[in-house]
């Protein structure tokens, strides 16, 4: 009896479900940091997995207001002509390359080259990132060899991370690829501060860590519509000329992460929150759209400690 009721309050919360399980193969911007302020000791290595998310609040809301029964409909016409589904098709698009939503896996390992410097590499879902964190603060020791027995450490990185974003391989807004044929690449650069706390000496179990983070994106994107038309006047019809722009935004976040564990092995909780301002973007017909909004990336993770190392010092 309560069915019908409770439907379209169900529709919404049953589409961004969907949504969120097609994107598992996404390439998704590699926000989450997992970094204590004590950089890997010089020599040895760490190597680690991580499993979380990136849920983003402006692609979810834009992505909710495309339906595949409406593409549906438009794929039934002899004639697509542009209209408010391909504009909101357009503008979900452009929304999800600008902060892609779904599950996020990557493999991971970082060497220490100095005694205050290491580096990583980190394959994220099919995107390459590399990165490196300098140590100010802090005990640079070892386990066998300890250090100073300073619990609070600090560090600085920068990384970086190039993809390309093919959306509409992913939704079934792949059926309207032939005509919005929608691509789009992405830069990002990475900079967080990393303040950490020891558990035990030299985080012989582990730490808590928290700080700030800047990222900045570069991102060009093109729509090159070669089967969509609009009406001019009384019958006559026009194609819709493409588009290629470029554009850049920058995003200010907030994260805390913990590792726990003893014997080199740690499980690695965080959490990361970020806020962008993306800017406002041009669509066809010479529109335009502006984007805001917060995104939450969530993860869990395992962390092994190789290699004995180097002598460390104070």
């Amino acid at each position: 009896m309560y069915l019908p009721k409770l439907l379209p309050s169900l529709r919404p919360r049953l589409f961004l479900a969907v949504v969120f399980l097609v994107l598992a193969t996404a390439c998704t911007a590699p926000r989450s940091v997992i970094h204590s302020g004590k950089v890997t000791p010089h020599g040895q290595f760490k190597v680690g997995f991580n499993a979380g998310g990136n849920l983003a609040s402006e692609p979810i809301g834009e992505l909710k207001n495309i339906t595949e029964a409406a593409v549906d409909a438009l794929l039934k016409q002899d004639s697509v002509y542009y209209g408010p589904q391909i504009q909101a098709a357009t503008r979900g698009a452009i929304a999800y390359s600008l902060d892609p939503v779904g599950p996020t896996f990557d493999f991971y390992v970082r060497y220490g080259v100095l005694p205050r410097v290491d580096v990583g590499y980190k394959y994220a879902g099919g995107v390459h990132v590399v990165d490196a964190m300098y140590q100010f603060m802090g005990s640079v020791g070892t386990l066998t060899n300890p250090g100073s027995q300073r619990r609070w450490s600090g560090s600085v990185g920068v990384q970086y991370s190039g993809q390309d974003s093919d959306l509409l391989d992913k939704l079934f807004l792949s059926k309207l690829s032939p005509i919005l044929e929608f691509t789009a690449t992405r830069k990002d650069v990475l900079v967080p501060l990393v303040f950490s706390r020891s558990f035990g000496v030299e985080e012989e179990y582990g730490n808590i860590s928290f700080g700030v983070a800047y990222n900045h994106t570069f991102i060009e994107y093109g729509l090159q519509p070669t089967k969509l038309y609009r009406k001019v006047g009384g019958n006559e019809v026009v194609r819709l000329d493409g588009l290629t722009k470029s554009n850049s935004f920058g995003s200010f976040g907030l994260f805390v992460n913990a590792k726990i564990g003893a014997k080199r092995i740690y499980l690695l909780p965080a959490l990361a929150m970020y806020y962008q301002n993306y800017g406002t973007y041009d669509l066809l017909l010479g529109e335009q759209y502006s984007y805001a909004g917060f995104t939450l990336v969530p993860s869990l993770g395992v962390q092994i400690g190789l290699g004995k190392g180097k002598v460390g010092r104070k």
